[in-house]
Formats: structure tokens, C-alpha cells, sequence
């Protein structure tokens, strides 16, 4: 995971570079007619529609720098033709980076100067 809410998985065929970014959260929410946090819940919690699995991924790996082209055929091929399930934790993660942050962000100024600390 990245600064950027970039992550890298292997998944399908090979080590995948995954963004949602504004604009691929915009198409998300379009696409399913829902924010992303509640599709992020419905994923969560496995009450998700089977498309939203394949639009997070699709998204994702174009926001990663994948052709849509070939991001639509990666997800024809390793999403709609198996069982949603092989899939569901990879969108969950590629959401969660996208809508969190990486966790090992830290957020604020606590890596800052201490004001209290003596010369």
C-alpha cells in the first residue's frame, strides 16, 4: 500500500497495481448507484450485488494504470466466470485502501517537532 491508496496484489494471473482514485470512485458510484462506504458495507457484510465485485476491481485496475480494456477482460475472465466469492476480499481491500488510506499512514503532525522537548 501507498501514500497514493495504491495497492499491490496478486490476484488472477499476476501482481496487480490497484487505485481508486476521486474520479474512479465517481464511476463506482455511478455504476452502482450507491457511495462508495456503502458499498464498502454491503461488501463487508455480503450483501453486495455480484456486479459491484466486478466495478471495484475494473476500477480499481484502471486506477492502477491498466488499459480498460484490458481491465474489462482481466474481470470478464477472472471475475465473471468464477464464483464471487474468490473475489470478494480482494475488492473489500481495494476499497478500504482507497476510502482509509494505508494503514500505516500516520495522520496529523505527530512525527513533528516536540515543542516540550529540551535542546
Amino acid at each position: 500500500m501507498s501514500r497514493d491508496a495504491s495497492v499491490e496484489l496478486t490476484w488472477a494471473d499476476n501482481d496487480y497495481s490497484f487505485r481508486l482514485g476521486w474520479g474512479e470512485l465517481e464511476k463506482l458510484q455511478e455504476a452502482t448507484e450507491s457511495g462508495p462506504w456503502v458499498v464498502l458495507y454491503r461488501l463487508q457484510n455480503k450483501l453486495c450485488n455480484v456486479g459491484e465485485i466486478a466495478h471495484v476491481l475494473r476500477l480499481g485496475l484502471v486506477g492502477g494504470g491498466l488499459e480498460p480494456v484490458k481491465a474489462l477482460g482481466l474481470v470478464r475472465e477472472y471475475v465473471e466466470k468464477r464464483p464471487p466469492a474468490e473475489n470478494l476480499l480482494h475488492a473489500i481491500g481495494v476499497l478500504q485502501v482507497a476510502l482509509h488510506g494505508a494503514p500505516e499512514e500516520k495522520l496529523g503532525e505527530s512525527d513533528a517537532a516536540n515543542p516540550q522537548a529540551t535542546a
